[in-house]
Order: C-alpha cells, then sequence, then structure tokens
C-alpha cells in the first residue's frame, strides 16, 4: 500500500508512482490479450477508448488487491471502476496525444476520478512516455480544450497553449509492470513514438460513488466533442456501496 509520504505527493502533485510491480506472467497475459483485441479489431491498434466495452476478459487485470487497496487510499473506501483504455504506441508510428485533462472528456458529476495508468512495456522518453505537469490539478478546474482532427494524435481535445507551459513537464519513465497514479485534474500528454520499441499503457479508472457517473452527460459529450459514447458503458461497482444513489453498477 501507499506510504504517508506517496499519499502527501498524490495529493500535492496530482500524480505517484508507488512501490507496485505486475508479475511478469500478468504482463505476458496483457500482451496477448492485446494483440487479439488489434487482430479482432485493427482500428485500435493506436488508442481503444473502452476496452471492456469489447474486451471484457480485461477486467480482471482491474481487480488485482493491491491496486485497490491503493486506489482507496486515495479516493475513499467506496469505488467504483467506470472504464479501462489502451493507449498502444506501435514502434517507429505511435502517435502523439495531446495534452489535456482527462476531466474534459468525462460524464462523472461530481469530477473525481484516479486514474491507474500500467506499463505494459518499458515506458521511456525514446518511446512516448507519459508526460504530466506537477501540481497542475490543485485548481480544481477544467482549462481551456480546443478541438484537433484525428490523424496523428489519439484524442480530439487539446489544450489551449496558454493553458501550460510545457517546460514545466515531467517525464514518468517506467518498466513494465510499474504503475502511476494521477488524479482527474492533472495535466498530461505524451508525445509520437519513433523508436523501434513499442509502448503500450492499459488505464484504470476508478472514481469514488459518491460520484454520479451520468449517462445523459455522456450522451451530449459524445455528440459536443466527437468523441465515443460512454452512456451505455457498464460500470463496476468494486468495493464499498453507491454513496450518490443514483449510480447504475454491474
Amino acid at each position: 500500500m501507499l506510504n504517508e509520504l506517496q499519499i502527501a505527493q498524490y495529493h500535492r502533485d496530482g500524480f505517484v508512482v508507488p512501490d507496485f510491480q505486475m508479475p511478469q506472467a500478468t504482463i505476458e497475459s496483457i500482451k496477448r490479450d492485446h494483440a487479439a483485441l488489434v487482430t479482432a479489431y485493427p482500428n485500435y491498434v493506436d488508442y481503444c477508448p473502452a476496452l471492456l466495452d469489447i474486451a471484457p476478459t480485461f477486467l480482471a487485470y482491474c481487480q488485482v488487491p493491491a491496486i485497490l487497496d491503493m486506489v482507496t487510499q486515495l479516493i475513499g473506501p467506496d469505488i467504483a471502476l467506470w472504464n479501462s483504455s489502451f493507449f498502444a504506441k506501435p514502434a517507429f508510428k505511435g502517435k502523439r496525444t495531446p495534452w489535456h485533462q482527462d476531466g474534459e472528456y468525462w460524464p462523472i458529476n461530481p469530477l473525481a476520478t484516479c486514474t491507474v495508468w500500467l506499463a505494459v512495456d518499458d515506458s521511456t522518453i525514446e518511446n512516448g512516455c507519459l508526460r504530466v505537469i506537477r501540481g497542475s490539478h490543485q485548481s480544481r478546474r477544467l482549462r481551456k480544450h480546443h478541438q484537433v482532427q484525428p490523424g496523428e494524435v489519439t484524442l480530439t481535445q487539446e489544450l489551449d497553449d496558454s493553458e501550460f507551459d510545457e517546460t514545466q513537464a515531467v517525464d514518468l519513465v517506467l518498466k513494465a509492470g510499474q504503475i502511476s497514479l494521477h488524479d482527474v485534474f492533472l495535466l498530461h500528454g505524451s508525445e509520437p513514438n519513433r523508436s523501434s520499441k513499442p509502448r503500450r499503457g492499459m488505464t484504470m479508472r476508478f472514481m469514488p460513488t459518491s460520484s454520479l457517473f451520468d449517462r445523459e452527460l455522456a450522451k451530449r459529450k459524445a455528440i459536443d466533442m466527437n468523441i465515443v459514447d460512454h452512456s451505455n458503458r457498464p460500470v463496476y461497482l468494486m468495493r464499498g456501496q453507491d454513496r450518490h444513489g443514483k449510480n447504475q453498477f454491474v
């Protein structure tokens, strides 16, 4: 579990890399499942925004007790998994992920989520590791984004240049099997992969059940922002109970 210093770092900086290592056998299993996913759905070779909708076998990787323990330390004992996604940067042609805040996309009210980012391969500066801006979550507000055209990027929304200073970015270099945890308001992105090594990362999105997974808001966001429609997403109660009272859980 996280120690007091790591918990304090998460709340101060908006992210933390804990003392955790996913077993190598599990990482190899994820790689096989991802290869099968891409074979079945070639359009998801770079980015799969709703992993559990089409490949529920990935749910087991989100149920690791040690991961759930750490998440409850950060957002409370009542938690739900509302999504998992896969950001894959193939060797030589991995796409850039624009600078953004996760909350810009998500139908959660009030906004509150802890994302677990699992390195499936070694994640390095050369192959496009996650980059974050320390402490950028502290204002607890969404900053101005603008829409970008798909092509060389994985997402449709990007932070306005006036909203952040990229010179303040921190590179999250991780070994395969390590995780980082980050806050819903944290500014982050990643560079393209032009190296000879792939960089696959799997995310697990946990919210406290005191928030509502708003399915009507999800429909509006899908139309207004040209993003995947989350309104029919299965949301899994992982621990505790629904504190909001109106969530619809599996």
